[in-house]
């Protein structure tokens, strides 16, 4: 598509998942399930918290936040995603916009919440008499919103950098949805700048984030050594654990996309899939197999 600013460009075609000709219908249906897996286990884990008093505490509160960020998040890409495999893979420029800014604003919001959840579980295990007046709720719902105004604040800028810029080499973008790199690579200016603020901005809060986390847990670690009740080192271990687990299927994936801002690899839409369908379903999954108070409030709001 011809033209000198992103003003006359009416859309963008997705192009989806490579490699996936003849398969449209099974990829339709898989995919189809796990969104509505997503929904359901994703809204099954926030009604639990909410109907069970024991579990009105701080980490459940953080859990069902992280719950309502994944149902969200698969909401932004899964149902476009859904429309492409089956041709219709044409995106409005207003459309991919707001595709951009909201991925961006629900992914770095969880990147910030992840660091909050790992603090909940260092004061709880390092500093338990405290934990009252360090994570109380008043500072939980600072904490929380926080989380979200950092978030929506890093996806502004980019956003912004991002679609200020003329597009004149194509309309087509060879990714599953609008994300940044894919969409600066039909850009026909410099954008050094916006892949400089990539790596600054996207670096400095993943890594920075990702610090903060290991800081935590290996306090935590330390702190679990010295407890002298094997059962005790279990629970305490075990919530750790699927935090950790959660961190890694978010983190490892991420950081593979954007320290990489000059990549035009297909393999990198395989790469999104993974953090933006599947890690939204597993989340959920993880947390209620893995803690004993979610399971038995499972069992006694389904049974």
């Amino acid at each position: 598509m011809d033209g000198n600013n992103s003003s006359f460009l009416a859309g963008f075609i997705l192009k989806g998942l490579p490699c996936m000709n003849g398969l449209s219908i099974p990829l339709f249906l898989v995919l189809m399930v796990i969104y509505i897996s997503t929904l359901f286990a994703n809204g099954l884990l926030i009604s639990t918290v909410k109907g069970t008093p024991s579990l009105h505490k701080p980490m459940y509160f953080f859990l069902a936040n992280l719950s309502f960020l994944d149902i969200c998040l698969s909401s932004v890409t899964l149902p476009k995603l859904l429309q492409s495999t089956l041709s219709m893979k044409t995106i409005p420029f207003g459309g991919c916009v707001s595709q951009l800014y909201f991925f961006h604003f629900l992914a770095s919001s969880e990147c910030f919440l992840y660091t909050i959840m790992a603090y909940d579980r260092y004061v709880a295990i390092c500093r338990p008499l405290h934990y009252n007046s360090l994570v109380s709720w008043q500072v939980c719902i600072c904490l929380a919103f926080g989380s979200w105004l950092a978030g929506s604040l890093h996806s502004i800028t980019h956003t912004v950098l991002t679609f200020r810029l003329p597009f004149c080499h194509s309309n087509e973008i060879d990714y599953i949805f609008c994300d940044i790199i894919p969409v600066l690579n039909l850009v026909c200016a410099d954008t050094s700048i916006n892949k400089t603020m990539i790596l600054a901005n996207i670096a400095a809060i993943s890594l920075s984030c990702f610090f903060l986390i290991m800081t935590s847990y290996i306090n935590i670690i330390l702190a679990i050594m010295r407890i002298k009740t094997i059962d005790g080192r279990k629970k305490a271990f075990s919530t750790c654990v699927s935090h950790i687990t959660v961190v890694a299927l978010f983190y490892i994936p991420c950081v593979f996309t954007y320290m990489r801002p000059n990549s035009k690899s297909s393999f990198d839409g395989a790469v999104a899939v993974f953090y933006t369908v599947i890690t939204p379903l597993l989340n959920p999954i993880i947390y209620s197999l893995r803690n004993k108070e979610v399971k038995a409030a499972l069992k006694k709001l389904l049974y």
